[in-house]
């Protein structure tokens, strides 16, 4: 009797034990007889939810959480519709929002699934709470045992890993701003991927929006189109509007990049089976888009994900992420060379180590200043998923370690898709926030170096947070915002007598080396380009359009000359007698008359215009400032103009066709008067080289 008293007591206990720890209530109509039709409504409800969460990928889980929310308002206390919202909220926006239902689920379950402590370390780890994560991560790895368990044992010490390097990353935060681009970009639908012109008066970027192109939903979301907008004149970006109906077409279109001078878009479109590849579109004489070209089978590749691309300033190197046989892991980064004489893109190089790892790297961003890459990966010291790194190439063109940009920038979740503009000073990027405008917003960051005392007591608020931008007004001292050592040259070329745009080729060569850089056309409407100049060359910009005297400018920018923009308004002069025009890149040594090798590639455009035009004969002039005696000024000037009409001689050029004069200090562009007057000691010098100058001027035609 004894032995059998003590199998009920026995039997009894395990029960009570199996029973306290699976708290679950299950969805049982003889537990709810009560509530029948609640109940009917409540079923329906689950398997709905539950045909959404079976049949669609992860990736459309979060279509799921409002049927399963309703089934959650009837019964709170089952663990699987726990353990399935979580699931669900997981792949939402809302991630955050997924440990409340993961903790429900282990309380009323323990053991609702094996993987119950991972997801609850995933929800604790995006919502910053790095040391629960850490503890969670480290209880599901203590249960990871047997085998072929070892890659998913590198995962989670991997991830643990990650929340280390956050609470450091946290305790260091970078200085930013972060704005909301506002209702004339973002909607309530997703808006991502934007890429600037360097001087970030344009901006294009992907939407989810309805439009004329896309009026039903499919899998809950509307299809991907391409949005632009420019900012006005008053520094404000107008309504986005679709880019072009040759860009968008009645399935999946999306921005992969966009070139500095924002007139060539790269494009990524889904074909089918065969993965994703990238497409080209070029500004059009009439400003619109041309239709989109294939980027050919050096880029894209069948059967692969060809997508995010970066063109280099100069346009001769492209950039773009790939997952196509040769990576070192996952996504890579490539580059590609420009063919000039096939006119197409070579061969693709993966780019290798320090940048690509055995995990991800995708959103590539080379900047205009041509050696500083921006890219998101999965493979370097980060807080977790994506983070943005930036990395130098160096003098020997290979690539510096990457860097984290750092937080509040950088997130526990996916950061991708990150720009720069050419100053330096400004990020933009996709983010979902509560306060925003919609599903996910653009937004722009603001970087404002280190901290500086403010003039007023009071708390120093300058590190903003990533969730709100700063409100209140602190005065404070002049902030050092680390900005890149680039200059923008905005033009606009216009027909010298009618003042009408002019559609023009714009070449810009390295004098020091004397070679062409890039080459590129004139938008036909408005005549405008933009050029990026990475610091550290001497520059020579000449514009041609036929009918017209070619036209000259020089830009000579130091390696630490920080960031600069320039405006020109180039005024062309028709071919025809009594037309002069200033050769801006003739250089000659202090108070000599050799001329030097940096004046090739100007003498050589003479020399073709020269060649071209058999009849033509023209006057060369030289001319100087007033700093000097007006005598040596004079026989100096007359020196040099000499040596140019030499040189134009010993290539073939008949003596005959040319008259050379010294004008000495007589015919300045600026006067002392004006000069004496400027308060900047630069001013004065810039002033000085103005009137230093080599001028021709046609004498007969």
């Amino acid at each position: 009797m004894r032995k059998g008293l003590l199998l009920l007591i026995f039997t009894t206990f395990v029960t009570l034990f199996i029973l306290g720890q699976d708290k679950s209530v299950p969805f049982d109509k003889k537990l709810f007889k009560e509530s029948k039709d609640d109940f009917k409504n409540a079923m329906d409800n689950l398997e709905l939810g539950n045909s959404k969460y079976v049949d669609m990928p992860s990736t459309m889980w979060s279509m799921a959480i409002d049927d399963f929310e309703k089934a959650y308002a009837f019964n709170p206390k089952n663990a699987e519709l726990n353990y399935k919202l979580g699931d669900c909220y997981m792949h939402s926006n809302y991630k955050t929002k997924s440990i409340k239902y993961f903790l429900e689920a282990f309380n009323l379950n323990p053991e609702i699934q094996l993987d119950i402590h991972y997801k609850l370390a995933r929800g604790y780890h995006l919502a910053s709470d790095f040391d629960k994560a850490i503890k969670e991560y480290k209880i599901h790895l203590s249960k990871l045992t047997g085998k072929g368990v070892e890659e998913e044992k590198k995962l989670v010490n991997k991830q643990i890993s990650e929340c280390e390097t956050a609470k450091e990353m946290v305790k260091n935060p970078v200085r930013v701003w972060v704005d909301n681009l506002g209702k004339n970009i973002n909607s309530p639908y997703p808006d991502y991927a934007a890429q600037i012109s360097a001087d970030e008066s344009v901006i294009i970027f992907t939407s989810r929006r309805p439009s004329e192109y896309n009026k039903e939903m499919f899998q809950g979301m509307y299809l991907e189109d391409v949005y632009i907008s420019n900012k006005d004149e008053k520094g404000n970006w107008t309504p986005a509007k679709l880019i072009s109906k040759n860009i968008n077409v009645i399935e999946n279109d999306a921005i992969s990049g966009l070139s500095p001078d924002g007139n060539t878009l790269f494009l990524y479109y889904h074909s089918g089976n065969d993965g994703g590849n990238l497409y080209q579109s070029n500004r059009t004489e009439d400003g619109g888009w041309s239709k989109p070209k294939d980027l050919g089978k050096n880029i894209n590749t069948s059967k692969s994900w060809d997508t995010d691309a970066s063109l280099s300033y100069d346009g001769k190197r492209l950039y773009f992420v790939s997952d196509k046989e040769g990576t070192m892991g996952g996504r890579d980064i490539f580059y590609s060379d420009w063919d000039a004489k096939k006119e197409q893109w070579g061969k693709s190089v993966n780019i290798g180590k320090p940048i690509n790892t055995e995990y991800d790297e995708v959103g590539i961003f080379m900047h205009p200043d041509g050696k500083t890459m921006y890219f998101s990966s999965r493979g370097h010291k980060g807080m977790g998923g994506f983070d943005i790194y930036s990395s130098q190439m160096k003098e020997d063109s290979t690539w510096s370690e990457p860097v984290n940009i750092g937080y509040p920038v950088n997130s526990p979740d996916e950061d991708v898709f990150f720009t720069v503009s050419a100053s330096g000073i400004h990020g933009y990027y996709a983010s979902f926030k509560e306060d925003g405008v919609g599903e996910k917003d653009l937004y722009m960051i603001t970087f404002l170096g280190k901290p500086k005392k403010p003039l007023l007591s009071g708390e120093d608020n300058l590190i903003a947070s990533i969730a709100k931008p700063i409100e209140q007004e602190i005065t404070q001292t002049k902030l050092e915002v680390h900005v890149k050592n680039l200059s923008i040259l905005k033009g606009k070329v216009l027909d010298a007598e009618t003042k009408k745009p002019l559609l023009s080729s714009v070449e810009m060569s390295d004098n020091t080396k004397g070679t062409l850089v890039s080459e590129f056309k004139t938008d036909s409407e408005t005549g405008k380009f933009l050029i990026s100049l990475p610091a550290g060359k001497n520059y020579g910009i000449a514009v041609k359009s036929e009918g017209y005297l070619f036209h000259s400018e020089n830009f000579d920018i130091p390696a630490d000359a920080g960031y600069q923009e320039y405006e020109k308004v180039i005024l062309m002069k028709k071919v025809k007698v009594g037309e002069s025009i200033v050769l801006r890149n003739i250089f000659f040594d202090l108070d000599k008359y050799s001329l030097k090798d940096e004046s090739k590639t100007e003498l050589d455009r003479l020399l073709e215009l020269l060649e071209n035009n058999p009849t033509l004969e023209i006057e060369i002039s030289g001319h100087t400032d007033t700093q000097g005696s007006a005598a040596y000024n004079q026989k100096l000037s007359e020196d040099r103009a000499k040596a140019v009409v030499d040189y134009l001689v010993a290539f073939g050029i008949a003596r005959e066709r040319f008259e050379f004069k010294g004008y000495g200090e007589s015919k300045p562009m600026i006067s002392d008067a004006e000069i004496y007057k400027m308060k900047s000691k630069t001013q004065k010098e810039e002033a000085h080289g103005m009137n230093r100058r080599t001028e021709f001027k046609i004498l007969k035609f």
